[in-house]
């Protein structure tokens, strides 16, 4: 939805606060003294739970608050993320450019300084990669910085290091669904996991909290045999090898939003930022109540396409209308994401796999990152597809979906 260069401009629960332990490498922590820690630390949105994707390894995926509550500036310089049960485990660690890299305001907006002034917050964002079998069952994390050691008014910043924010992650399996779309040379754009943060950067203020509704979210982005996503004007809509595609529900559910009134924006510019709504910035959209506190969200829809109403049964595979280019967005695409509540903004963006897919292609990250528009030739097949069971569709991966019977 906060669409990289097709709109890159814009691209609670609380768990283990301070878990202030003093451990020996792989043994039970032992108690340490209370002491006073400037910076605390709590994980943004639910328990975490890693989804495979289609390299066959586990990404995890969060995002950590840090807020400085002592009057002298926190420096961070340094954090290690730890594998809870065995501390001796060091999953990763930030440090300089990478640590800098991570760091948001709450806007949110990339830092040039890893300070935190008193009563500020910053968001950081975390990615893990693991191998089958080594998913650790909790991890906390060690922070080293510069921050006042007490509450003293003149508390000059001292060099202190301790860990916090333990977090058990959900072990839950996956919910499975079929796929939005259907047919060859889909392309998984601002999709997981991509050292932009598309998506997982767009933090909302929502009803008094801050929500990540898409933190894992994909736009989707169809390209032809040659591919291309655009072939001719690309100040027309019909151009794009997108528009017009149905999309279908990812599981059988109840629509509890719809919106189909709005026109599509003219490809190629975003609309007035000052004149988006909480209504209007997903354009004409669906929200599908699909059981279990799971919400599907279907973004920029055509003007008039929707074909379900409010309060209607869906069935899985069920055509709810055509890609579009509404709301804010500058081509078109298909926003989707999953999320624990029925609201596209406050929300928390919620991981699942697709039952079943191929991999045939991957458009060349850096190319993309450093491109200033879409038009060219981004991709070609591989010369055999990858079949994917129970997988999560990465960043820029080419993918076929199945077709539907008879539709």
């Amino acid at each position: 939805m906060y669409y990289s260069r097709l709109a890159r401009t814009l691209a609670f629960s609380v768990l283990g606060l301070f878990a202030l332990t003093a451990c020996s490498a792989d043994q039970a922590p032992a108690r340490k003294a209370d002491a006073f820690t400037p910076v605390v630390v709590s994980l943004m949105g639910p328990r975490p739970a890693a989804v495979l994707g289609t390299d066959d390894r586990y990404h995890l995926v969060y995002e950590l608050r840090l807020t400085n509550t002592k009057r002298a500036p926190a420096t961070i310089s340094k954090v290690e993320v730890l594998d809870a049960d065995h501390p001796s485990r060091v999953l990763a660690s930030y440090t300089g450019r990478e640590l800098l890299g991570g760091l948001r305001t709450l806007q949110p907006m990339p830092v040039t300084s890893p300070v935190i002034p008193l009563g500020e917050s910053r968001l950081f964002y975390i990615e893990l990669t693991f191998e089958a079998g080594h998913v650790p069952r909790a991890i906390t994390h060690h922070f080293w910085l510069l921050g006042a050691k007490d509450p003293g008014p003149a508390t000059p910043p001292t060099p202190l290091d301790y860990r916090a924010a333990t977090v058990l992650l959900d072990p839950s399996p996956l919910p499975i669904f079929r796929p939005p779309l259907a047919g060859d040379n889909w392309v998984a754009v601002n999709g997981c996991c991509n050292s932009l943060i598309i998506h997982r950067g767009s933090f909302q203020s929502i009803n008094g909290r801050l929500y990540d509704a898409q933190r894992f979210a994909i736009d989707y982005m169809r390209l032809n045999d040659q591919g291309e996503f655009v072939h001719g004007d690309p100040g027309k809509l019909g151009s794009y090898l997108s528009y017009g595609s149905k999309v279908y529900a990812v599981a059988s559910g109840t629509v509890v939003e719809m919106l189909e009134t709005l026109d599509d924006q003219p490809p190629g510019q975003l609309p007035d930022p000052t004149t988006l709504t909480v209504e209007t910035v997903d354009g004409n959209h669906v929200i599908l109540d699909i059981g279990n506190g799971r919400y599907a969200f279907y973004a920029h829809l055509q003007k008039g396409s929707v074909t379900v109403q409010v309060g209607e049964h869906v069935e899985r595979g069920q055509v709810i209308g055509l890609l579009g280019n509404s709301g804010n967005t500058s081509a078109p695409h298909l926003h989707f994401h999953i999320m624990n509540k029925p609201s596209a903004l406050g929300s928390s963006g919620l991981p699942y796999v697709l039952d079943q897919f191929d991999l045939v292609g991957q458009v060349d990250i850096e190319k993309w990152e450093s491109s200033p528009g879409i038009t060219g030739h981004w991709g070609k097949r591989f010369a055999n597809p990858r079949p994917q069971d129970h997988r999560f569709p990465l960043n820029l991966n080419i993918v076929d979906f199945p077709d539907i019977p008879g539709q």
